[in-house]
């Protein structure tokens, strides 16, 4: 399978240096790209089929977490913005779990891509992680299902709709909400967005879409999910450094199993 079976290169050139610095300028000035219609038709049926071929083998949790994604604070209260918890719940299916054809894999480490990415996103270099489950990620939210709102860690995440639920499950974000770098928390304004008294972006993601964002510095959610269909969406995680495992505790909470 080539790369051109997967993804439309005619629309999305990601060779051409003025279509990269155009994407790069948009993640720079809003922090999230969304490209339509990214993944092929033929290619979004094979990984939706991808999907419920393993469904039964994804792991699915729910978790409480604060929107920091770290250890309660005992300097503050239970309730405080600090601690608050909020409620993620979805499976699944790992790297390892990836078929070896999928056009996930043939886009994952496709080298035009990879370099279009480092451009956009300003690193210097992409690679996989190093333990067998991280690398690409297959997520699952069924109806009731929903991501709570947080920080990322990460400084970027790449993203891939595989399928839409009929309702909800929109991507909900409040840009530049804080400092990560200056260690800022910025209480406050996490506050009023967990009583829902700040105005809150929404992203459009059809099936196909591929999504760049920065999340680590803006807060955002998937709302609950609503009706009958499960959403899926496709996590391509990248390290900036070579030979990076997620933690052992940080595979056991997200999949259940070290490998």
């Amino acid at each position: 399978m080539a790369l051109a079976d997967i993804i439309d290169l005619d629309r999305y050139p990601l060779t051409d240096l003025d279509f990269q610095g155009r994407c790069r300028q948009t993640v720079d000035e809003t922090g999230v790209l969304v490209l339509d219609n990214f993944l092929s038709a033929y290619a979004v049926a094979l990984v939706q089929k991808e999907g419920e071929d393993h469904k039964e083998q994804a792991y699915f949790c729910t978790q409480e977490h604060n929107v920091y994604l770290a250890p309660s604070d005992p300097q503050y209260s239970e309730e405080h913005p600090r601690n608050q918890k909020v409620i993620s719940s979805k499976g699944c299916i790992t790297d390892d779990l990836i078929p070896m054809n999928s056009p996930l894999r043939v886009l994952y480490d496709a080298e035009n891509f990879r370099s279009f990415l480092c451009t956009v996103l300003g690193e210097e270099a992409l690679h996989n992680y190093a333990d067998p489950l991280s690398s690409i990620n297959l997520h699952y939210a069924k109806p009731g299902q929903e991501l709570g709102w947080h920080f990322d860690n990460s400084s970027f995440a790449t993203t891939l709709m595989i399928q839409e639920p009929e309702a909800g499950g929109a991507f909900e974000y409040v840009e530049k909400l804080r400092d990560a770098d200056q260690n800022e928390m910025n209480f406050e304004g996490v506050g009023n967005v967990l009583k829902g008294d700040v105005p809150v972006k929404s992203l459009s993601m059809g099936a196909g879409a591929l999504v760049l964002f920065r999340g680590r510095n803006a807060i955002h959610r998937v709302a609950p999910v609503e009706g009958t269909r499960t959403r899926m969406l496709v996590v391509l995680a990248y390290n900036s450094k070579p030979d990076i495992a997620l933690s052992e505790s940080a595979r056991m909470t997200f999949y259940g199993r070290l490998g």
